[in-house]
């Protein structure tokens, strides 16, 4: 689902219109955590659900593994804020366009894997909250 959804996202900065790839990275962004979260039973609605004291387990988790986007509603600002963690990464990706075609396979190739390494750090943040919960529960 990662690899997938940050080939869309390469795909889409080799575009060579400023802009597009940031408004559809964060779109695509915002897919896939409420994606991963619900695969994992971590959507807010689904972490509501859930016992207090098991609620309670499953955000203190989210917090000691840095999860940021576990367990909660997925807002522009929430997500502005993972985003700019990789600041680095997306600022060259925004130079190289400006460099014909060498530029977009290059600012393609740093937004699939800018994406890609986001995408892997929630999965393994919201592996590790089920497991303290799973781990709970026995």
């Amino acid at each position: 689902m990662v690899r997938r959804r940050a080939a869309a996202s390469a795909a889409v900065s080799a575009v060579p219109l400023p802009g597009i790839d940031i408004v559809s990275d964060l779109k695509l962004f915002t897919q896939l955590i409420e994606d991963v979260n619900r695969e994992f039973g971590l959507t807010p609605e689904q972490v509501d659900k859930l016992q207090p004291r098991f609620r309670l387990i499953a955000y203190q988790a989210a917090v000691s593994v840095g999860g940021a986007l576990v367990g909660r509603l997925v807002t522009r600002e929430l997500l502005l804020k993972v985003v700019k963690k990789s600041g680095t990464k997306l600022l060259a990706k925004q130079a190289t366009r400006f460099v014909p075609l060498a530029g977009q396979a290059a600012s393609a190739a740093i937004g699939f894997f800018a994406f890609r390494q986001i995408g892997y750090q929630h999965v393994e943040a919201c592996a590790r909250v089920a497991h303290e919960l799973l781990a709970a529960k026995e």
